[in-house]
């Protein structure tokens, strides 16, 4: 799953994988944002993301489609 966060006054997004599933990341978000809390997920590597709710500008979830590695038959 790849996602990407837009932190306000920060002009680079924060993007990373994560082996959560859509609806468990858009749960997390969603609820940290409610209380006012902070946002914590793990990434495809067990990277802690810890992100202050009320700095979040945008969530971008993205496919959980596995990319190929390599190289295509042409």
């Amino acid at each position: 799953m790849d996602i990407e966060f837009g932190i306000r006054n920060v002009a680079r997004p924060v993007n990373f994988t994560s082996d959560q599933t859509a609806e468990a990341v858009s749960a997390a978000i969603s609820d940290a944002v409610a209380s006012h809390s902070v946002i914590d997920l793990t990434d495809s590597k067990g990277r802690r993301i810890l992100v202050p709710s009320d700095a979040l500008g945008y969530a971008v979830i993205g496919s959980e489609t596995k990319h190929a590695v390599g190289f295509g038959a042409l």
